[in-house]
Formats: C-alpha cells, structure tokens, sequence
C-alpha cells in the first residue's frame, strides 16, 4: 500500500468550514437524488477496503457506513467488539498501525475518549472515521444539518431548540450548528446534563464569528417563539449510565410534548434515534406529521457516503 496523507473525521473541529459545508452539501444531494428515484451507487472507493470496529450497539450509524462503503464500490471487514487483540493486550497504538498496514478506512465507535481514535490517526495510510466517542457524535450531526439542508434548504438563519441531555449528540450538533449564520441553537437540558464547559465555549466562539447564538437554561420556560425545529434524543445514552439514581424524576420534565409542538405550528420534529416514546418524546410527536426523524434516520446513509468520498478525496 503506498503511503498518502490520510482525511481523518475525529471531531468536527477537524473540518475547515468549507469542508464540512461541503460534505453536508453532498450528503443533501445524493438525498435529493434518491428521492428522484436516481441512482446513488458510485466508484470513489474502487479497490479501497473500510473496516467498520463497533464496540457498542448500533442500527442507523454502522447501517449507514456499511452500506455506503459498498455503494461507493469498497470491500467491507468488520469487528465486533471482542474481536481484535486490543482485548488480549495489545498497545491501541500497534493495532492503528497494523490497521493502517490493511484498511483505507477505519470507521470506529468505541463509546470512549477520543484519544484512542487520534492515536490511530497518528499515520498516513489509513483514514479514521469517528462513529461516536464519549464527547462527541460527529456524523450525528453531519447527518443532521444534511436533513436540516434537505428540508429548509439551507440551514443559515434557522432557530433550533434542543430537549434533553447535553451528551455526545447535542455537543456536535451545537458545534455543526453554530458554524452556520444566523442560526440559534437553544438548548434546554436538566440540571446536572447539560454540555461541557469546553464544548459549549467552543460552540460559542463559533456562533460569534457567524452571528449566530447558542444558550443552554436548564428549563423550558420561555421558549423562542417560531423555533423551526424541535430536537431531541434518548435519556440514556448509548454505552452510558448515571451516577443518580433519581435521574428520571429530574429528566421528566424534558419531554417533547404535542404541547411544546403548538407552540410552534409550523416547526419540525428531529431525533436521532433510537427512540423510547413516552419518555423523551411522545408517541403523537415522534409518529405525528410534524416529525421527520425518519427521514433523519435515511439521511444518515447518504451522509455516510458524502464522509467516505470526502476522506478518499483528501488521501488521494
């Protein structure tokens, strides 16, 4: 295999602006072209074999970038996660090196810190795709302001509002977000969960360079008026608990209601699934005509195939 310089997507944070306008730009069209009933299958990743490591579950993301890599013409490996020699021992630095020695392309959920995806960054070869790491949901989001494009056609000047935990989706989406004009990210998240103090800083000094705000109150009281979008995600995160036994008692409030809807009439419903109704979301939100989650949930696919051309593009 020669040697190359490799696009890795870590955090969003890696992503010049162009780069990440351009990845959700192309995501929206290859969603714009199966929805005119046109072919999205292509040969950016001919002769390329991605490796797809999960250690915790996953429907829409490990669906979304199997499924891409094959559509755009790659050979596929996947690991479980008891299956490589990290398990017996192995230094996450040797196995990224011999990775890179095999895969173009590694698209990893580990549910943990993030160093572990930079040290198999820490080449040349082989491209690193974050699939979800303790801080951060990168694609999440990608796969988020590819929707927010499909359906608003731009998303500069929108007005979301965020309902519940400041977990790993709603820390990319506020940094996808507030790198687009005029928007205002609101999040409203319960005591105790919101986002980090890192993550809502750097949010914030994008939103500043853009015109654009990010608040986080620990309430839903005096929600913006014609907010576009309502989004939510699930209590428990995937591959997390919490400390407090009590947790649902202080969740509870954080529900988005048919109620929280009408103050709004004409917004939209987003959540990144999967979903529990009648805990974050009510059956007649999420299953109502408001909702498009499920369009959400498609858009993950052509998003994935956009983040894939996107790395083979910068390694060539």
């Amino acid at each position: 295999m020669t040697k190359r310089t490799s696009g890795h997507l870590i955090s969003l944070d890696d992503l010049a602006d162009s780069q990440l306008r351009g990845i959700v730009e192309r995501g929206a069209e290859l969603s714009s072209r199966a929805a005119r009933g046109e072919g999205v299958n292509g040969t950016a990743l001919a002769r390329d074999v991605v490796g797809v490591y999960f250690r915790k579950t996953s429907t829409r993301t490990r669906t979304a970038f199997s499924s891409g890599a094959l559509r755009l013409g790659a050979g596929l490996v996947t690991f479980g996660p008891g299956d490589l020699q990290l398990n017996t021992g192995e230094t996450t630095e040797d196995t990224g090196q011999v990775m890179s020695r095999m895969l173009d392309v590694l698209v990893a959920r580990t549910a943990g810190s993030p160093r572990e995806l930079r040290a198999w960054a820490a080449q040349r070869r082989m491209s690193v795709i974050n699939a979800m790491s303790a801080d951060e949901h990168p694609t999440q989001a990608l796969t988020d302001l590819t929707t927010l494009t499909r359906h608003f056609g731009a998303v500069d000047g929108l007005t979301v509002v965020y309902v519940g935990e400041g977990n790993n989706s709603a820390a990319a989406l506020a940094l996808g977000l507030s790198r687009y004009r005029g928007v205002r990210l609101e999040l409203r998240t319960p005591p105790g969960y919101g986002l980090t103090g890192d993550v809502l800083g750097r949010a914030r000094q994008h939103a500043a360079a853009y015109g654009s705000a990010v608040e986080e109150r620990h309430d839903l009281d005096d929600l913006p008026a014609d907010f576009d979008v309502a989004y939510t995600t699930r209590w428990q995160t995937t591959g997390t608990s919490k400390p407090d036994p009590d947790w649902r008692t202080v969740f509870a409030p954080f529900q988005v209601t048919e109620r929280l809807m009408e103050g709004s009439p004409k917004a939209v419903f987003m959540h990144d699934l999967p979903a529990h109704r009648g805990e974050e979301v009510t059956a007649g939100v999420l299953d109502g005509p408001a909702s498009i989650a499920f369009d959400q949930a498609e858009n993950k696919l052509y998003s994935a195939m956009a983040v894939l051309e996107w790395c083979r593009a910068v390694s060539a």
